[in-house]
């Protein structure tokens, strides 16, 4: 598989701290010469090589992305079968969420930067008609990319049928359904998130046990697909922690 290149310095870091399959570390000038410093010797621990580049290659590596002064080439994403998900949940009910063809990768990495913060245990994403990890997720995730799994399956709807039959409560989004703040998600959940313009397609909504709703007074009566499952993904945190 091709290498990924994540950049900046907070995702950089991220990588260092905790991915063994990194091949080069590309610095330029324009990083603060404190914070070289300290990337040279994490790079030196890792035996890691390190590459004085100048910002237009920088620029090229990144896709003129803002890279501040640094980037990091690592081996291309891993995904994990569903089944490594769930064999290493200990002590509590699974939470999963699941992309149905998401496809901006600005989305998926806030969503992934969600997951970390509120405990999700690993999200589910299709391998065809949907954005897949990248350097642009890595990126927007600012290292969540490196603790949430991702497991990327053929069919999502499959894959819901397998997970009720573990034992899963399935849920999903619609402009009907039950007020999100309502939402009691205790037990073993997922949480289906649709696409940006589509929603969820209908057949997976067959597949949904229940639909949750966020209620909005304004003109425009949708949300952006992070800012929704950021919402969702709380409130599921919220309820599991204070309901115990």
């Amino acid at each position: 598989m091709a290498d990924e290149v994540v950049y900046g310095v907070h995702a950089s870091l991220e990588v260092l701290e905790n991915n063994q399959t990194i091949n080069k570390v590309y610095l330029s000038a324009s990083l603060a010469k404190n914070r070289a410093q300290q990337i040279r010797q994490m790079a030196d621990e890792l035996k890691v090589v390190v590459q004085d580049v100048d910002s237009k290659r920088l620029d090229e590596l990144t896709a003129h992305g803002n890279h501040q002064g640094i980037a990091v080439s690592i081996a291309a994403y891993e995904y994990v079968p569903v089944d490594d998900i769930l064999t290493k949940i200990n002590g509590h009910d699974p939470f999963l969420v699941i992309l149905d063809e998401i496809e901006d990768p600005h989305n998926l990495g806030s969503i992934l930067r969600t997951a970390d913060a509120a405990g999700v245990d690993g999200i589910i994403i299709p391998k065809r008609r949907a954005v897949q990890l990248t350097q642009i997720v890595a990126k927007v995730s600012t290292g969540a990319i490196e603790h949430v799994p991702v497991a990327r399956v053929t069919n999502i709807n499959n894959t819901i049928d397998e997970l009720k039959q573990r034992g899963f409560w399935i849920f999903g989004t619609d402009m009907q359904g039950q007020d999100y703040t309502q939402w009691d998600a205790r037990g073993s959940i997922a949480i289906v998130i649709g696409n940006e313009g589509r929603g969820i397609s209908a057949q997976t909504k067959k597949k949904v046990d229940q639909m949750l709703t966020i209620p909005m007074a304004g003109h425009v009566q949708s949300l952006n697909a992070s800012v929704a499952a950021a919402l969702l993904i709380y409130q599921a945190f919220n309820s599991r922690r204070l309901k115990k």
